[in-house]
This record gives C-alpha cells, sequence and structure tokens, in this order.
C-alpha cells in the first residue's frame, strides 16, 4: 500500500510544559537525521504531533529508520485522499481488503479538525462503519481493542486514514538533556551505556583511549564501528581518538602492578572531563557494572572518581551481564563488541589488580608521574571525526508550524 504521509506522536513530551517547543524542536532535528537519505521528505511539527510528508519515499525503507528515534511513542503511516464521503468510503474499502482477513474485529475511529467538512465525526464513524459492513456483512465491530483500528482524520490539506499503529523507540529526543561524553572501550558495556543515555535524551561524543602499537587499527576500528552503530539513534556521533600509550607506559614503568589499573583509570577519567570541559558537556558516561571486574568494585570507584567532581552516569551499574548482552543485541552492537581486539584496558591489565586501593597509596604513587605533562600531551593529539550512518549531508530544515 502506497502511504503518502506518516503521523508522528510524542508521548513523554506531553508533559514537558512550557519546554515542549524545544523539545519538538530538538525532535524534528533528530528524525530529519535519521532520515538524511530521503531529502524529498517533508517534516512539519506542530504542538501535538508531527508530520512527515513523503513526497513519494518508500514507506517501507523510512518506517525501520523512524522507528529507533528516540523521543516518539508510536507513530502512524497513512493515506491522504480528497475530502468527500466518496473517496473516503473508496479508500476505506482498499484498505479494509488488504487487511481483513475473515476473523478481525474492528471499529471507525474518526477526527474532524476542518468543521468545515459536511460530517461530523461521529456521522464519519457511522457512514464508514456501515460501508465496511455492507462490503463484508460477517465483520464484527469491536468498540475496546479491535483488532483493526481504522483512523480517518480530516484536516484543512485533505483526508488521511491510517490503521497501523508502529511503536517507537520512547524516551526522550537526544539532546534534549544535554552532552555527555561517553567513555567507549570497545567491549560489550559502554555502546549499551550509551545507547540507554541517548535514550533518556542525552548527546552523546563517544571518548576512545588508543594505545598503539599495543592495541590494533582493528581494535580502533571496531570502536568505530560501535559508534556507527548507535547513529541511527541520532543521526550523527562525535568520535574522540585519545592517544594514550605515553601515559599506560609511564605508569607501567613507575609504579607497582597492583596499582595500575587505578591509575590508568584515574588518567582516563581526568582526560575525558578535560574533554568534556574542552567540548561543552556536562557529564561523563560509562559502562561500569557493579563488581564485574576489579575497577568496578565500590571501592575501586571511590578511589578513581576523586579526580572529578563532575557527574558520572553508569547506566549499566546495577545490571547483570545477562541483561546487557540482551541489550547489545538488541541494539546490534554484541557481536562486534565480543571481536577479539584488544582495547587499552586490557593489554596492561595486572594479573592481581587492587580491589580495594588505599587513597593515600594512590595519591603517593601518582607523585611518581608527571600529571600535568602527560594530560597535555595527550589532549594536544585528540583526534576528532564525525561518525555518521549515511555520508551524505542535509540542512534541517525551519519548522514553522511549532506553537
Amino acid at each position: 500500500m502506497q502511504y503518502t504521509e506518516i503521523m508522528v506522536r510524542y508521548g513523554e513530551l506531553s508533559t514537558k510544559g512550557k519546554n515542549r517547543r524545544s523539545f519538538i524542536m530538538q525532535l524534528a532535528q533528530n528524525v530529519r537525521g535519521a532520515l538524511v537519505d530521503f531529502p524529498a521528505i517533508k517534516i512539519h511539527a506542530d504542538r501535538d504531533r508531527m508530520h512527515l510528508i513523503l513526497n513519494g519515499e518508500d514507506s517501507t525503507q523510512v518506517i525501520p529508520k523512524l522507528s529507533k528515534v528516540f523521543g516518539i511513542q508510536t507513530f502512524s503511516p497513512s493515506i491522504q485522499v480528497a475530502k468527500n464521503p466518496q473517496d473516503l468510503k473508496a479508500t476505506t474499502e482498499e484498505i479494509m481488503e488488504a487487511v481483513y482477513t475473515g476473523k478481525e474485529t474492528f471499529k471507525i475511529t474518526a477526527k474532524r479538525s476542518d468543521h468545515s467538512f459536511e460530517m461530523d465525526s461521529h456521522e464519519i464513524q457511522q457512514f464508514l462503519g456501515n460501508a465496511v459492513v455492507d462490503r463484508f456483512p460477517d465483520i464484527k465491530v469491536q468498540m475496546k481493542r479491535p483488532d483493526i483500528n481504522l483512523r480517518v482524520e480530516i484536516r484543512r490539506d485533505g483526508a488521511y486514514l491510517s490503521y497501523e499503529t508502529i511503536k517507537g523507540a520512547g524516551g526522550l529526543p537526544v539532546g534534549s538533556s544535554g552532552k555527555g561524553m561517553l567513555m567507549l572501550s570497545g567491549g560489550i558495556d559502554s555502546p549499551v551505556a550509551g545507547y540507554l543515555s541517548m535514550k533518556r535524551g542525552v548527546e552523546i561524543e563517544a571518548v576512545h583511549f588508543a594505545s598503539p602499537p599495543y592495541t590494533s587499527d582493528q581494535a580502533l576500528q571496531k570502536a568505530k564501528d560501535l559508534t556507527e552503530k548507535l547513529t541511527p539513534y541520532v543521526g550523527s556521533i562525535q568520535f574522540i581518538e585519545v592517544p594514550f600509550t605515553e601515559i599506560q607506559e609511564e605508569i607501567k614503568q613507575h609504579t607497582p602492578q597492583g596499582y595500575w589499573m587505578t591509575l590508568t583509570r584515574r588518567m582516563m577519567l581526568r582526560i575525558t572531563d578535560a574533554i568534556r570541559e574542552m567540548r561543552h558537556g556536562l557529564v561523563i558516561i560509562n559502562g561500569e557494572s557493579l563488581g564485574q571486574v576489579a575497577s568496578q568494585t565500590l571501592h575501586s570507584m571511590v578511589a578513581i572518581n576523586e579526580v572529578t567532581s563532575t557527574p558520572i552516569i553508569r547506566p549499566v551499574a546495577t545490571m547483570d551481564k545477562t541483561e546487557i548482552i540482551e541489550l547489545a543485541e538488541k541494539i546490534d552492537t554484541f557481536k562486534l563488541a565480543i571481536q577479539p581486539f584488544e582495547d587499552c584496558c586490557t593489554i596492561f591489565a595486572p594479573p592481581q589488580p587492587k580491589t580495594r586501593p588505599k587513597m593515600d597509596k594512590v595519591l603517593e604513587l601518582e607523585k611518581r608521574l608527571d600529571i600535568d605533562g602527560l594530560m597535555t600531551r595527550c589532549l594536544a593529539g585528540l583526534k576528532i571525526e564525525a561518525i555518521s550512518a549515511a555520508q551524505s549531508e542535509t540542512q534541517v530544515e525551519e519548522f514553522a508550524d511549532l506553537l
């Protein structure tokens, strides 16, 4: 069936009161980013819903991309017809012939926003309901939870009919809650943490620590590929490669093995916080899961977090590994994450890391390191690139219908 429009319902945005306009604007921008490969689509966003005018674009390709955009509760592909009873009747019969198999119940739900139309909502429902019963004498009407709910909306520019309600990704539009720096290791957990943060409206930038020649080009590419897996939810993500070799070599050379992990993570957090400040982020996000590895005990977290007062969001902190893997499979990052390319967190992993590091010992060991110099040289070597699912770019439209 050839659809002409997709109607989007906002869901949680309905609770945003005076801030609603900015949330809708952000959602409209994100929808355009997700549909960059469909330049003919026009987006009209108003206070209650958003309309995507397809202009001939293939809805079967648009729908899977739209379903990943956070901030959308549900959406319905619809067909536009002329505003007259006969065209409404003919299209209603055509739709029912396509979807009715002889078993389903149905109802007609009409909404008339154009009050100049000759029938009111009740009359439209009765007229089209009678047409369906005449065409399918055995069909049953059911007002609550029917199998087929044919929606008819009479607007100024035409009549729109739809019968599908497709579940959206929910959550808040990415960017509506501010920006955070995602510490992306290349493992299973951190992409899931990024996904969950974006679902709550956080725009993420991926910070990846690379230590060549100890880490390979394949490990770096894996991190970029994982970032790309997250782009359908927003359109594009900035990927920040951090040169970390010198710092890890200094820690290994000047400190005891048991504290390598703690000191390494403290340096990572310092650098991520500095990048956050440079990039005007508000929080740091990571994939730490409580008790999963030595650096993720409460004692280790306290020792590592001491270097910053910036809030750290840990979306998977209370999830077990099975739950994280299930989400990783859902967002299609799991198979990439388990590829056997070591990241810098594993190449210098000590055989017996301290799970309860002593803060006074940590501070004493850090005196052996030129922390300011190491950080200055590291930050000078950052490489930043935009990772996107599509290579083409598009301008975000103006959305004049916002109220």
